[in-house]
């Protein structure tokens, strides 16, 4: 039942997702519910209609934008995997990795990876300490995120891992207007170019969700991310 509500919703989404991904899906679903039973890593409804909106097709929503192709993409703060992991099973060819703080979480995300044969490797660290490792600073085609931070805060932790001509990808919802406006300064001085907002919608529901892409046209300054004390005690 979930694999046709995930193609179906997909297909309204103008999203092909082939029957060999749909199953891919149904594995991770199987594998997060068990996982979750353990160490309460998200909300996993019950019923499956409800699950595939809000944990898979919400993450996948951005695919109905024509992004540019991602050979490499980061993301940031992956937690029970989302978007990464959905994003990585629509996305053969994109090498992701997908950073946590948490190694529950990160062992969690390995075996899933493993479990699903997916291009993704799972890093245990914090995204401002990540993002100071030479393999990861701006080597990344595309960052995303999903309900991780305040705008602001999130261009310091996703901006330095982008490479110049390269895109930031954060998913929000209502109050996307209002962080936007208070982040335009952090996007400037992180080497951010002029933001754009698009709308992620999900068949049948009325949920205000939208993107920010936020294109990389300079290099981040060395200073930054700033240490994760600075960062929270004064947000850029």
């Amino acid at each position: 039942m979930l694999k046709q509500i995930l193609t179906d919703g997909a297909a309204a989404m103008g999203i092909a997702m082939t029957p060999g991904q749909a199953e891919r899906f149904e594995a991770y679903h199987a594998l997060l519910t068990e996982a979750n039973r353990r160490m309460n890593l998200t909300r996993v409804p019950d019923d499956p209609r409800e699950s595939a909106d809000r944990n898979y097709l919400d993450s996948i929503a951005i695919l109905s934008q024509n992004l540019p192709h991602a050979e490499r993409a980061v993301d940031v703060g992956s937690g029970a995997g989302f978007p990464g992991v959905p994003l990585a099973i629509m996305l053969p060819e994109t090498r992701f990795t997908l950073l946590d703080s948490q190694a529950r979480r990160v062992d969690f995300l390995a075996s899933v990876i493993d479990a699903l044969g997916l291009n993704a490797e799972a890093v245990h660290a914090r995204a401002e300490d990540a993002a100071r490792r030479p393999e990861l600073r701006e080597r990344c085609d595309m960052a995303v995120a999903r309900a991780v931070a305040p705008l602001r805060t999130l261009c310091e932790l996703m901006l330095p891992f982008v490479r110049v001509g390269g895109i930031m990808v954060s998913m929000k919802g209502p109050t996307l207007d209002q962080e936007l406006a208070e982040a335009l300064p952090a996007i400037r001085l992180l080497g951010g170019g002029a933001p754009s907002v698009v709308p992620l919608p999900i068949p049948g529901r009325d949920w205000d969700h939208r993107a920010a892409l936020i294109p990389k046209t300079e290099p981040t300054p060395e200073r930054y991310p700033r240490g994760a004390n600075a960062i929270q005690k004064k947000p850029l």
